[in-house]
């Protein structure tokens, strides 16, 4: 028996006041309205009253933040996966809009299907569904420890992983992701196939600050 479901989290608000591009740089914290985020995810996923029976995240601090509020609500440990990590960019650190005006920069935008700039998307989405294999296979369905699974990771491994499901090209303009602060994209699989079958926005998201991704 396996899995019966797999919930992409992605992570609540983070504290960036500097509003640069944080990738996986140390010391990124949610905000308080990140907190507030994570727990209106988790209770949307307690709200669909299913079991969930384990939880994964992203060893970056938000993400290990955004899923405290699951461990409480579902009693789980939550356990780190370097596999549905934020992807390496050349921008950390950097505000992206104060980046591209200096020409140096431009050279690391000559192949966005790749993406140049950072780590190729499909070894993004080989990790990201390797790791979606792994639990699926390894939660049960039935007995102890079993029910869906909650993955907390990031905006761009959630949303390569709908377009990888979904068979549309990896390349994709990073200003047009549906993949909201907090949201929750969920898939299911039959046979060797996954599927997504619903995606949430659980959390107020209005005015918050969201520009840590590329």
């Amino acid at each position: 028996m396996s899995a019966e479901r797999i919930h992409l989290v992605r992570h609540g608000e983070v504290y960036n006041p500097g509003r640069v591009l944080y990738e996986r740089l140390p010391g990124f914290r949610l905000s308080d309205d990140g907190r507030r985020m994570a727990l209106a995810a988790a209770e949307h996923v307690r709200g669909l009253e299913r079991p969930v029976g384990a939880l994964l995240c992203s060893p970056l601090q938000r993400t290990q933040e955004s899923a405290e509020p699951f461990a409480e609500l579902f009693g789980l440990e939550p356990r780190l996966d370097e596999r549905v990590i934020e992807p390496t960019n050349v921008f950390a650190g950097m505000r992206m809009s104060r980046a591209l005006r200096k020409p140096w920069n431009w050279y690391h935008l000559r192949r966005p299907a790749l993406p140049s700039w950072g780590e190729p998307y499909a070894q993004v989405v080989e990790r990201m569904r390797a790791a979606l294999d792994e639990v699926w296979h390894a939660t049960p369905a039935e007995g102890e420890g079993a029910g869906d699974v909650v993955i907390v990771s990031h905006q761009a491994p959630i949303w390569l992983t709908h377009l990888s499901v979904a068979g549309l090209p990896l390349q994709h303009d990073p200003r047009t992701r549906r993949c909201a602060l907090s949201s929750v994209t969920s898939f299911e699989r039959v046979g060797d196939v996954w599927r997504e079958v619903s995606y949430a926005e659980p959390a107020q998201t209005q005015g918050a600050v969201d520009v840590g991704a590329v």
